[in-house]
């Protein structure tokens, strides 16, 4: 009976093989037999075309690996397979980590053994260390070789498409490629918040009623507050992390059957209103823009990135429309001010006008280039108030 024993490297093979009784032959299989492309001319014609192929993960298929043999290894591979056909079992003796597991499982995807196969593991290379390993074999380790997987795939799609960056930004052939466990270490955590998490449910109740009159008919909502002087519970009184009531919320939390009940009784019952209640509402404008605060409102309001924004805001400078746009302050020149109000006095009045110009706190130390002036007595700044 022969078999056949494949390690990591051909030293271990050469320093295993002399601890091994007769008919045990020992092969290296030079570490990975099996990896995801590294170059174009790696990828196999048939999926060539698959926007997927050059990262060699498919993203459209539960982030499915892309595995070849590289050419460096196929002589390797069909030495290994030649070994295999005279062997009546397969002895897989790789290092017992992520990567020596999940070489172990590649041998196993690629020769397809129809011998009997064992898992061998040492942490020594002595003669009782490698006697008692292979009186003491297992199968492999799933979870290991999903472990290496999951970081040689996130490898690829967070440090693969990350390092073009790097040669565009900082310096050429550097390389984002060791994001594996930081990656993970993100999963890791959002995975624990999930299962943290517990739904919560609450109801409550709405109205739509109509205000009856001589003229008119006016509809509006009325939601259910509070039931006996405590108010009923909503979203904002729920913990993220838990779905549960926060602790400290003195509210009433109202289930289906609670909510129902309620609407029977309010349905049978007449309506009326007992106060109104009229309270002031006051708008201040925003601070003038920066070059910071207009990219970002330009990018928000009109889908616009920031070098179009700029390129439009340059073109309106030109023409005399706004004042130069490159800037990190909100201080405007006291001319402009005075032009602002005086616009605001002629066309809506003093009581339309604030008693002082507002001031607009910066975290600007200085001007980069100082403010330029383009008054135009059609634009001015909208009113705080709106005439009947």
């Amino acid at each position: 009976m022969s078999t056949l024993v494949i390690v990591e490297s051909p030293t271990k093979a050469k320093t295993i093989r002399n601890y091994l009784p007769k008919g045990y032959r020992v092969e290296a299989s030079m570490g990975h037999i099996r990896d995801l492309p590294k170059s174009a001319k790696e990828i196999p014609a048939k999926v060539k075309k698959e926007k997927w192929a050059q990262i060699g993960v498919n993203t459209e298929a539960d982030f499915e690996p892309l595995y070849i043999i590289p050419t460096d290894k196929k002589k390797v591979v069909k030495t290994l397979k030649d070994a295999l056909k005279d062997a009546d079992e397969l002895v897989l003796a790789t290092d017992e980590d992520r990567e020596g597991e999940s070489i172990s499982w590649h041998l196993l995807e690629v020769l397809k053994p129809k011998v009997p196969t064992k898992r061998m593991v040492f942490h020594e290379i002595t003669q009782e260390a490698i006697q008692a390993a292979l009186a003491n074999c297992r199968t492999i380790d799933d979870k290991l070789v999903h472990a290496q997987e999951t970081r040689r795939i996130l490898d690829r799609l967070v440090g693969y498409t990350v390092s073009p960056l790097l040669w565009k930004k900082i310096a050429f052939g550097l390389s984002a490629g060791r994001v594996q466990s930081v990656s993970v270490r993100l999963l890791v955590e959002r995975e624990r918040a999930r299962r943290a998490f517990r739904r919560g449910a609450y109801w409550d109740l709405k109205a739509a009623l109509i205000k009856t009159s001589e003229r008119a008919k006016s509809p509006f909502d009325a939601k259910l507050v509070s039931v006996g002087g405590i108010r009923v519970a909503n979203g904002s009184d729920f913990d993220e992390a838990t779905g549960q009531v926060k602790a400290g919320r003195n509210v009433l939390l109202l289930n289906e059957q609670e909510s129902r009940a309620l609407q029977t009784r309010l349905e049978a019952s007449p309506w009326t209103v007992a106060s109104l209640e009229e309270r002031p509402n006051i708008r201040k404008p925003a601070p003038p823009f920066t070059t910071s605060t207009l990219q970002q409102e330009a990018n928000r309001k009109l889908g616009l990135s920031a070098r179009d924004t700029m390129r439009t805001a340059q073109g309106l400078y030109e023409k005399g429309f706004i004042t130069y746009m490159r800037t990190d302050s909100t201080n405007l020149s006291k001319q402009a001010i005075a032009a602002a109000r005086s616009c605001v006095e002629q066309k809506y009045g003093k009581d339309y006008l604030s008693p002082k110009p507002r001031q607009f706190s910066t975290k600007a130390k200085a001007h980069r280039k100082p403010t330029k002036l383009f008054a135009h007595q059609e634009r001015c700044f909208v009113p705080l108030k709106i005439p009947p």
